[in-house]
């Protein structure tokens, strides 16, 4: 897919997560890299995620640095340049601040996957104690988190989800937003611990591959 199709691509997603109540306004970020090369585009610094157009993202390497880009992409462009270099086979990065997601982190409640789509997409959750945004530290974190996990969740702030597709990435990040929801809600009625089998989930895998 050309740049034109990944930047649709895109477009479609912010707007979608602002519909859903994913994230407000300009909180968060979104990027998808070029097939098969070291560039991928990015949102630039404080657009608004469901007003987004094809001037609301900017180009950028494995090697670059923000200052030499204009107009500037998102403050979190380190955490979305270090995914990329830690996972080749990553091709986007959606970058949310769903709400029940970052509640239950700073609650220090565990989001569960509960449904049979939670489990087969999100899989495992990462998690990185709370880092400055925009740092290179957190962007370092973020980065090794996703080594082992296609979800991240730095501490106060939102999500990260990644896939080989924009659209494998934005099922993650909804799945996992879902499973946030669900995590809440059963909390409420009382328990603590309903999750998705683990056995179940390694017969389904079985059974898809």
């Amino acid at each position: 897919m050309g740049i034109e199709g990944l930047i649709t691509e895109l477009i479609h997603v912010g707007r979608s997560a602002v519909e859903l109540g994913l994230t407000l306004a300009s909180s968060g970020n979104l990027s998808a890299r070029l097939p098969a090369e070291d560039r991928f585009i990015i949102t630039t610094s404080g657009t608004w995620l469901d007003r987004l157009d094809a001037n609301d993202f900017v180009e950028m390497t494995l090697q670059s640095d923000a200052a030499d880009i204009k107009p500037q992409p998102s403050s979190e462009w380190k955490l979305h340049q270090r995914t990329y270099i830690e996972r080749p086979d990553v091709n986007a990065v959606i970058h949310l601040h769903p709400q029940y997601t970052i509640i239950l982190d700073a609650l220090d409640i565990p989001i569960r996957l509960i449904s049979m789509d939670h489990a087969l997409y999100v899989r495992s959750i990462g998690r990185v104690d709370y880092l400055p945004s925009g740092s290179d530290e957190l962007a370092a974190a973020a980065g090794a988190a996703c080594r082992e996990h296609n979800c991240v969740i730095p501490a106060f702030h939102g999500c990260s989800a990644v896939g080989d597709t924009i659209e494998m990435a934005y099922r993650r990040a909804l799945n996992l937003g879902q499973a946030a929801q669900a995590t809440y809600r059963t909390y409420l009625l009382g328990n603590n611990d309903l999750t998705f089998p683990p056995d179940h989930l390694e017969r389904l895998s079985h059974a898809l591959t």
